[in-house]
């Protein structure tokens, strides 16, 4: 009875045992089928599932009608995960002739020192799916986790910029870079705007590859703003064509056209030349990158004597009969001053000083105002200061100060020389006296589109009144004789239109010895010149052999001005010239007329 009643306990405690063992199990198997499910599922998902940046397209840029400048194309960059290559050699001589690229590249694209690489950027999706197709062919050959299998390459969606005028525009707009970034122009000035917001979707990895259809959005990309520019792409054409001929035929070395409304400073066009192709810039220099309109400066020359004018007329100094003894020759200081052209002494009205343009007149014109008020009228139209056009890289010009002027600054000043601006700040001096002497901020940007396409106008530009509306009113009438026959400039005229301007040949500063070598030819005008309604900019630098703004600038004016009075619907005022005096003998000449007529 003992050793049953012992053999019975132990068989007690086994069965106690057993029982303790399988609660343990079955507790086991509710926290991993009941509690711990999702935490295991989502482990298994991890394992197979990953996720990817969902890019987002760049807004694009058009021009003022919404033709494109710029527009974002969806692509697919293709990558490779490196641990998936198993056979590096073999592999890239399969991908290497269905992508396009030499086997070495392909070669060194898997075997590098990264996880992840890119082995082609940016191709177009068709691409993809001829790699994928071609891959899923050649596998079918070898059973299932076969070592002979390709696997590793991936496809990151994607977009290639697009650039759908070429040249036409392109040192305005800009670039994007390989890591489609901007680079230059609009595109690098406005990045953070234009470039959008990345997303992520989530992907099935299997073996190392994206299974199809198992992609799904996490985080929707967000696309980037639509810039709409004020440029006018049919007057752009005409005036790259006109200035891309000039820079030609004289072996300038750049040349620039601005046409600008001078009411709300917006620009219709932005021409350079040389210009270059943003679809491909793997060979183009960066100083053609540039944009010249306001990061290159230069001495206006001629040009800049309207301001001297400007500002003697404002403070009641002189009127457009002011009669002056001008010399070929006149000595300042330690240097000695020359016209363009020599001539015996004349004597010239102010009027007479601006159509020949000469310097010996300026400089008289100029002495009748003090160093600080010369300057401070330099500074009110602009010089020194940028423009706001909020163009990258934009130079606000060189004007010293008084305190370092020597004994030949302000004549020197005073004819255009011995100060630098921008194309883009020279438009807008003559801007402000097309607009009744209020200077408006110059700009290229319209509005906004958000992603639903709602466009939100630019805000108003700043506005500063420099010289009052009798000046500019009596600038412009003594401007028009710049363009007469008796002018530097006749072949700015437009016939049926009044026309006014300034032409301007300037010494050209050499960067290369610090010396001036060479010239600036230049014309800006307007028209109607009774009530302008554009302004019109040509800077020509460094041409070779024939250099005078009238003869290099005026055509080019006449050509684009015509087109955009014509395409704008501009008719001609239909008023007469008010003829003025150029010399005292006219003067005296129109005085004994006006007697007669009781005028």
């Amino acid at each position: 009875m003992g050793n049953f009643s012992i053999a019975h306990n132990r068989i007690r405690i086994l069965i106690f045992v057993i029982a303790v063992v399988m609660f343990l199990f079955s507790m086991r198997l509710v926290q991993v089928q009941a509690v711990q499910a999702s935490d295991y599922q989502a482990r298994a998902v991890n394992e197979m599932m990953n996720t990817r940046s969902l890019l987002a397209p760049r807004g694009a840029i058009t021009d003022i009608n919404g033709t494109a400048f710029a527009r974002s194309v969806a692509a697919i960059s293709i990558v490779v995960d490196q641990t998936q290559v198993l056979n590096p050699t073999r592999t890239a001589q399969f991908v290497a002739p269905i992508l396009g690229l030499p086997v070495s590249e392909v070669t060194a694209s898997i075997t590098g020192k990264r996880k992840w690489s890119m082995v082609l950027q940016n191709a177009q999706p068709a691409t993809w799916q001829k790699l994928s197709a071609s891959i899923t062919a050649f596998n079918a050959q070898f059973p299932a986790m076969s070592p002979d299998r390709i696997y590793g390459f991936l496809p990151e969606r994607g977009y290639i910029r697009e650039y759908p005028s070429g040249e036409l525009v392109a040192s305005l707009v800009g670039f994007v870079n390989h890591e489609g970034k901007g680079a230059t122009g609009l595109e690098f000035s406005m990045n953070s705007s234009i470039a959008g917001v990345n997303g992520k979707y989530l992907y099935a990895n299997g073996y190392g590859v994206e299974i199809p259809g198992s992609q799904s959005e996490i985080i929707p990309a967000q696309p980037g703003t639509s810039v709409r520019l004020t440029i006018d792409r049919d007057i752009q054409w005409v005036a790259s064509q006109a200035i891309s001929e000039v820079v030609k035929s004289s072996r300038a070395i750049s040349g620039t056209v601005i046409v600008m409304d001078p009411r709300t400073g917006e620009i219709l066009a932005h021409a350079t030349a040389p210009t270059f192709d943003p679809n491909n810039t793997s060979k183009v220099s960066l100083v053609a990158m540039r944009n010249p309109s306001v990061q290159d400066v230069y001495e206006p020359g001629s040009t800049g004597k309207v301001m001297t004018i400007a500002a003697a007329l404002e403070e009641k100094k002189i009127t457009a009969d002011t009669v002056f003894t001008v010399p070929y020759a006149l000595k300042r200081s330690i240097k000695v001053f020359h016209d363009h052209e020599k001539h015996p002494t004349q004597r010239l009205t102010a009027s007479g000083v601006l159509a020949e343009s000469s310097n010996t007149g300026a400089i008289q014109i100029g002495e009748l105002l003090s160093n600080q008020t010369l300057y401070n009228y330099l500074a009110k139209f602009g010089i020194g200061t940028k423009t706001g056009s909020g163009l990258s890289g934009e130079s606000k010009g060189i004007l010293p100060k008084v305190a370092n002027w020597s004994g030949t600054t302000a004549p020197t000043v005073a004819f255009g020389q011995g100060y630098s601006l921008t194309a883009m700040q020279a438009t807008s001096i003559f801007s402000t006296i097309a607009n009744d002497g209020i200077r408006v901020s110059p700009t290229v940007i319209a509005g906004t589109s958000d992603s639903s396409g709602n466009f939100t106008p630019a805000l108003a530009r700043s506005s500063e009144r420099v010289i009052s509306v009798e000046t500019a009113q009596a600038m412009r009438i003594m401007m028009e004789s710049v363009v007469s026959t008796s002018g530097t400039a006749p072949t700015a005229a437009i016939a049926g239109y009044r026309v006014a301007g300034k032409t301007g040949t300037a010494m050209r500063i050499d960067d290369t010895c610090g010396c001036y070598r060479g010239y600036t030819a230049s014309f800006i005008g307007f028209a109607p010149a009774d009530k302008p309604a554009y302004v019109i900019s040509v800077t020509i630098q460094g041409p070779q052999g024939l250099h005078w703004g009238g003869a290099l600038g005026g055509p080019v004016f006449k050509k684009v001005m015509s087109f955009v009075l014509q395409s704008r619907h501009v008719a001609p005022t239909g008023t007469t010239v008010i003829p003025v005096a150029l010399t005292e003998a006219e003067l005296n000449a129109k005085k004994v007329v006006d007697v007669k007529t009781n005028k």
